[in-house]
């Protein structure tokens, strides 16, 4: 992506354009970080204590015995919120919705194992293996490139 600022005294007001063949997930990301939209803060509890938790220390997102838990560099948190509104507020560059009940983030990702038939398995940076559901292996190798 290209950026260009250009300084100009009689300019009252900043004003940003985007100038694109098309809307990207990249440019959507820039926008929703420009100032005047509220920043997204993703809390989580572990015990009696909530605590904030940045999204680049996620590893993934998954529901278990009816509950949201992010499992994170820290530990893992009881999320309040549901997977599909996670799924809408986290960052789409780096989270991916692997199954009906769990999202990974990408950057987490230590490898994938493509070798089982018509099934992707996962292996996490926390030593995890999750696998991508049969529904969302399409869209796994469409974000690999494959």
């Amino acid at each position: 992506m290209k950026v260009e600022i250009r300084i100009d005294p009689a300019c009252a007001e900043p004003k940003i354009v985007v100038v694109t063949d098309k809307m990207t997930e990249e440019i959507s990301a820039a926008v929703r970080r420009l100032p005047g939209e509220t920043p997204w803060v993703l809390t989580g509890f572990k015990g009696d204590t909530l605590e904030i938790l940045e999204q680049r220390g996620i590893i993934r997102i998954y529901t278990a015995a009816g509950k949201v838990i992010a499992a994170t560099d820290r530990g893992e948190y009881t999320l309040r919120q549901r997977l599909y509104e996670l799924e809408e507020k986290l960052d789409k560059t780096s989270f991916v919705r692997i199954s009906n009940c769990e999202i990974i983030n990408l950057k987490k990702v230590s490898s994938f194992d493509l070798s089982l038939s018509g099934t992707v398995c996962v292996r996490l940076s926390d030593g995890n293996v999750t696998y991508v559901s049969r529904r969302c292996v399409a869209k796994i190798k469409q974000v690999l490139g494959l």
